[in-house]
Formats: C-alpha cells, structure tokens, sequence
C-alpha cells in the first residue's frame, strides 16, 4: 500500500475520531441539561436550563434535538428559543470532521482504484 493512501487513511481515522469525541463531549453536555431540567422541585421554574433569558418566564416545556445537538425551550402560545447549554464549537466541529472523514477515506479508496488499474494496463502492456 502506497504511502498516500496510508496517510488518507489515517486522516480518515483521525477526523472520524476528532467528531466522535466531540459529538459525545456535546450529548454530554445535553444529558446534564435534560437532567437538570427534569430534576423538579423548589427552584424549578422556569427551566434551569432556560434561565438567563427574558422570554424564561413563558417556557413550559423544552425539545431536544440530537442532530444538531440542541436543547430548546417552549414557550407559552407557542414559539421557542434555544438553550445555551451545548458549545457553540460542537455542531461546526462535527459536521466537519465527519465530512472531512468521509472526504479522506473516499480519496484514500479513490487512489487505490486508480493504482490497481494503472497496475492492470502495465500487466497487459507486457
């Protein structure tokens, strides 16, 4: 295996790994914010979560969405606004580090083909 597709490989591998680990750091910080929401008790409302905005007074309940991560609180008669519980780096980060994984490996493979086919027409030219 050539050195090129060695390396596309292992920057394949890499982002792969650099948006797993930050995806995870993200549902991370989701899981604390649904239990900090779902927690009750004194001091519950409105939402922990959803506290240090104005419009915290009217929420009634939260949506969770896990792609993008975000945590959004409801509000009454409708309408929402999201949480700032999540990084702001964590969605960016992941879509591009899976994007630039899938972009090295379909390289990494598209380099293979191209050398076992150039290695074909050498066998038959001699």
């Amino acid at each position: 295996m050539s050195s090129l597709i060695r390396r596309l490989r292992g920057f394949a591998t890499l982002a792969g790994l650099v948006a797993l680990v930050v995806y995870t750091w993200g549902l991370l910080h989701l899981a604390g914010a649904i239990l900090e929401a779902e927690d009750g008790g004194t001091g519950s409302a409105p939402l922990p979560p959803c506290r240090g905005n104005e419009q915290a007074v009217h929420v009634v309940d939260y949506s969770v969405s896990y792609l993008p991560l975000s945590f959004d609180c409801e509000m009454q008669g409708g309408g929402s606004y999201p949480a700032d519980v999540i990084p702001g780096y964590v969605n960016p980060v992941a879509v591009g580090s899976a994007l630039a994984a899938v972009g090295c490996a379909i390289a990494s493979a598209y380099v293979a083909e191209l050398r076992l086919r150039a290695g074909e027409r050498k066998g038959e030219a001699t």
